[in-house]
């Protein structure tokens, strides 16, 4: 029987590939670090406390086929043993799982202690001395912010160093007594340090608000009644600064900004409600398509009569800088809650990611010591996106890479989800939850710990060495998919009212804001399961800890809802009720220990006054490296199509799965050996029907450089342009806008901060132009402001970034469109005006030479995509691909690469004006232009719907597997199309989205 700690070491059987080992290996290889002549990982599992036979274990844990126990061999001359584990107090997934295995063999008394571990072994080249390089291998093969690693190379092996038998955990111990603070009799230099000291991230305006509240006689005669004391207690201020967090608040965009322009000032009042709240507001247009805008967890719109969807993408950047796995997982199964905690709950079907990195192949020198190497970066971040959507079962559908040196401080992690729900639940409105007076509030999921501490006030700051380990959580997405399973079942059998996500802020915000509903929540601290004792109130009250939701339930429906969370294994606790005594009052070992007012939590931060400027900056070239010489057409097309932002990512995107669920229809890939980009994803949400849905995005961050109004209007435009290309209906889609912004605050660390707020004034006038021209409804968005690192004794700013994620309705997905050539002899158009539009396009970021940036014409492109769907609808159009990085070139190039097939093209049969240069039309970036190949036995019905419109027909699809371009007669490139798909998927990204 197994009492003692006892190790077992589980790996693949002699002469079965473990896949995992063989891309550890390459990636090592590929960093430099080893000379390795083959390696193994095993798998450790650490049992203590718990009555069964270890042979039962081994039994389970090793499946006797691919994987068996070992004995953990020793070490020959040139081994070494690095052994990997979470740090204590950081959730660790897997032993989750063997609690659970081990649940099926023996009770597990509470003081049982599971962990588990990862064993690195490996066999180094001749001459290699393994104590030379363990500590770059340890260093590689774990993040210290969350992890710790043990290295045994082979001669301290031999003289009996070995892994420990179980790792230190938190200790347990009493919780710490709640602290109580005096706010009202402090003054502005000891309000200033006690918020720096507890990682309030509140401003001198707001630490005086709570010292007047705080002050305030009413209060303090109610809080003497009440008997909780005059003084706050540390739970009500944390409690206050996660709520009044600029991540929870936005108070960025909601503040009173006086901007000057054009020599005008003018004020401001909430870039939320005159730019985005605003324009939806002018776009409703009654017939019921927006059933929940701005309000609920996600945005919600009608697919037909008995479905909505829902869509919602959120930011993890800062926890993705500090550990880009856990960063990452989080981020994705985080707004997977989103779309759970939606109305009555609503079931995630798909996922999206666009990410945003310095380049992988960017020099170890050129990134400060503090900084997580690019390239690792992009590989936590990329894994953990792939195992937060592969294991919850929930398809990646479509997204992005970006890659620019702006994004070596903080990457940007943009993950969404969308969603189905159905119109009614139990013959009421299914998108509007309701919390009543007398529910009980309910937690659903995992357990607390103190994961995920801070997170709220730590995303709201820019990244330095004083950033909190505690802020880093660990998602387990295979909790969360047991989680889903309940919570609908649950939904449709009516068992409770309400539903929330404890996202951000834990408790502390998911009944802090079901609350305003109810008017009032009483919360019992006890009652909230713990991962281990010791957790101070406030840190119960604000963490993060993954996996959960936070319920309205009847109390006469409790009883049923414990059954069926105890039959599907997810945890259950009643952690308060409802009331309507405009409080939220928290109880822990048994006494008072917050009374706030609902009001002042959620409406006393006051509204920042904030001034902003815009003067359009020097007409300076954007480049990342700069040939003295202009390329040939080819040979500038080749390297284009190996460009880290153009370059296919296939290796990459292959990791995700798409196909779960069955419902996606256009893929990632597309074309004869389906390695040709798409534009977008279709999906189909029910299966008995063939109305689908579309998912695009507009990402071009390197325009905020020429003016951020541009930048938003050509985001928009591009998710719009790409929705159509899918087969989308320009008249029925909807929008979310995700702006990543640098500190745009004026301060001594940020002395261009009127500045940086001036691109965002700018940045949110032209997304509302564009989307009121376009018709585009925004459902909802997030913004992130504090993207900057300090590091190596400089501040590292993202670009100004806007992502517009767009969902839309396609009627049919039978006639969804592909960017693949499919015929010889189809007939090639190009819709759309070209102009010299060179300036920060991927051409000018290498090879400089650009002077006019691209503008958009809404009305003639919204006419265009109408005309262009109505050809589509009529069978008019054999593929589709919209004009975006690298041009009409680049888009000529994927397009014969998906069909392989030929084309040949004459430029001088272009919209455009007769003195525009070879290289602006071939590599310019005008927006609003899509490449169509057209039937021939359908081009004149083609002609006749495109009347007036800025088109031509520029070529034609060929069969000689050939790409020509000439102008005026005269040769301007031909490739062969095996060359260009050559170039294409073997680029700098490793062969790779």
């Amino acid at each position: 029987m197994v009492r003692c700690p006892v190790r077992i070491a589980v790996a693949y059987r002699p002469g079965i590939i473990d896949g995992r080992a063989t891309a550890l290996a390459a990636t090592l290889a590929a960093d430099g670090i080893g000379r390795i002549a083959a390696m193994r990982i095993v798998d450790i599992h650490i049992v203590e406390g718990v009555s069964v036979q270890r042979a039962a274990l081994e039994s389970l844990l090793a499946d006797g086929v691919a994987s068996i126990a070992i004995d953990e061999t020793p070490l020959d001359g040139a081994g070494l043993v690095v052994e990997v584990t979470y740090r204590p107090g950081v959730h660790d997934p897997a032993s989750g799982t063997l609690r659970e295995v081990v649940g099926f063999l023996a009770d597990l008394p509470p003081a049982a202690t599971l962990q588990t571990a990862r064993q690195y072994r490996f066999l180094l080249e001749e001459g290699v001395d393994p104590s030379a390089v363990s500590g770059r291998l340890a260093e590689a093969l774990h993040n210290p912010l969350v992890q710790q690693a043990t290295s045994i190379a082979a001669p301290a092996w031999e003289r009996g160093e070995r892994p420990p038998e179980r790792y230190p955990s938190v200790a347990a111990e009493r919780p710490p007594a709640v602290d109580r603070i005096d706010v009202a009799a402090m003054d502005d230099g000891a309000l200033a340090r006690l918020s720096d000291r507890r990682l309030l991230a509140l401003s001198a305006a707001e630490l005086a608000s709570i010292r007047s509240y705080a002050a305030d006689t009413e209060t303090r005669s109610r809080r003497r009644e009440a008997g909780i004391g005059e003084a706050l207690t540390d739970v009500e201020l944390e409690m206050l600064a996660q709520t009044w967090s600029e991540h929870c608040k936005h108070k960025i965009f909601n503040a009173v900004i006086d901007h000057t322009e054009d020599g005008r000032t003018e004020r401001i009042v909430s870039l939320f409600d005159t730019y985005i709240r605003r324009t939806t507001a002018e776009l409703d247009d009654g017939t019921g398509f927006l059933k929940s805008v701005f309000s609920d967890d996600s945005g919600v719109i009608r697919f037909d009569d008995r479905t909505l969807l829902c869509f919602k993408a959120e930011t993890h950047n800062a926890p993705s800088a500090l550990d880009p796995y856990g960063g990452a997982i989080t981020g994705i199964v985080g707004v997977n809650r989103d779309i759970i905690g939606t109305g009555r709950g609503a079931k995630p079907i798909f996922n999206t990611d666009v990410l945003c990195f310095a380049p992988p192949d960017t020099p170890e020198r050129e990134v400060p010591a503090e900084l997580t190497h690019p390239r690792r970066v992009l590989a936590g971040v990329h894994r953990g996106i792939v195992d937060g959507g592969n294991q919850s079962g929930i398809p990646v559908v479509a997204g992005a890479f970006l890659f620019d040196p702006s994004f070596v401080g903080k990457p940007l992690v943009f993950c969404g989800t969308g969603g189905v729900l159905p119109a009614e639940v139990a013959g009421e409105p299914a998108w509007q939850g309701r919390v009543r007076p007398g529910d009980l509030a309910v937690m659903v999921g995992g357990r607390i710990g103190k994961d995920g501490i801070h997170g709220a006030t730590f995303s709201s700051l820019a990244l330095d060495d004083r950033s909190p380990a505690s802020a880093v959580q660990i998602g387990d997405p295979i909790v969360q998919r047991r989680v889903l399973d309940l919570l609908l079942e649950a939904r449709d059998a009516g068992l409770f009212h309400g539903i929330t996500d404890n996202g951000a802020g834990g408790l502390s915000s998911s009944l802090g804001e079901m609350a305003r509903e109810s008017g009032g929540v009483s919360i019992d601290l006890d009652a909230a399961p713990l991962k281990y004792p010791g957790l101070a109130p406030w840190e119960i009250l604000l963490s993060e800890s993954q996996e959960r939701m936070s319920l309205a339930v009847p109390p006469g429906r409790i009883e049923a809802l414990r059954h069926l969370a105890a039959d599907r294994g997810v945890e259950l606790s009643v952690v308060g009720r409802f009331t309507d005594d405009g409080l939220v009052a928290v109880r822990a070992g048994g006494e008072l220990v917050a009374s706030l007012d609902l009001g002042f939590l959620h409406d006393g931060v006051p509204r920042m006054r904030l001034r902003s400027a815009w003067e359009p900056p020097p007409a300076v070239r954007v480049q990342v490296d700069r040939l003295r010489v202009a390329p040939a057409p080819e040979e500038a097309l080749l390297a284009l199509l190996a460009e880290p932002n153009i370059t296919s990512k296939e290796s990459l995107v292959r990791q995700y799965d798409h196909e779960v669920r069955a419902g996606s229809v256009v893929k990632p890939f597309c074309g004869v050996g389906a390695d040709g980009p798409t534009d977008g994803a279709v999906v189909r949400p029910r299966y008995d029907s063939d109305r689908g849905v579309t998912v695009t995005h507009g990402i071009c961050p390197w325009l905020s450089q020429i003016d951020p109004y541009v930048m938003a209007m050509c985001a928009v435009d591009e998710a719009v342009r790409a929705h159509v290309a899918c087969g989308g209906d320009p008249d029925r889609m909807a929008a979310l806008d995700n702006f990543c912004w640098p500190d745009p605050i004026e301060s001594e660390q940020t002395p261009d901060g009127r500045y940086k707020l001036g691109q965002l004034v700018r940045a949110a006038r032209g997304l509302r132009r564009a989307c009121l021209a376009y018709r585009l409804p925004l459902i909802s968005g997030k913004d992130s402001m504090k993207n900057d690192a300090f590091a190596a004794g400089r501040k590292i700013s993202v670009l100004p970034t806007l992502l517009v994620s767009l969902i839309g309705i396609i009627p049919d997905v039978r006639g969804a469109l592909t960017t693949d050539f499919k015929h010889p002899g189809d007939r090639l158009f190009l819709v759309g005006r070209t102009r010299e539009a060179l300036r920060a396009s991927a051409y000018d970021r290498m090879y400089g030479g650009g002077r006019h940036g691209p503008d958009v014409l809404p009305g003639a492109a919204r006419d265009a995509y109408r005309a262009l769907h109505a050809a589509a609808r009529e069978g008019c159009i054999a593929s589709c691909h919209d004009l975006a990085d690298g041009g009409l070139a680049v888009a000529l190039a994927e397009c014969v690469i998906g069909g392989r097939l030929g084309a040949r093209v004459r430029l001088e049969r272009l919209a455009a004006p007769s003195r525009t240069s070879t290289t602006a039309l071939l590599f310019g970036e005008s927006p609003s232009r899509l490449l169509v190949s057209v039937p021939r036995q359908r081009r004149e019905r083609f002609l006749a719907l495109i009347d007036g419109l800025d088109a031509a027909e520029i070529g034609e699809v060929s069969g000689d597997r050939w790409l020509h371009v000439s102008r005026h007669g005269r040769r301007v490139l031909r490739v062969e199309v095996e060359r260009l798909a050559v170039a294409w998927s073997t680029g700098p990204a490793g062969g790779g989205s």
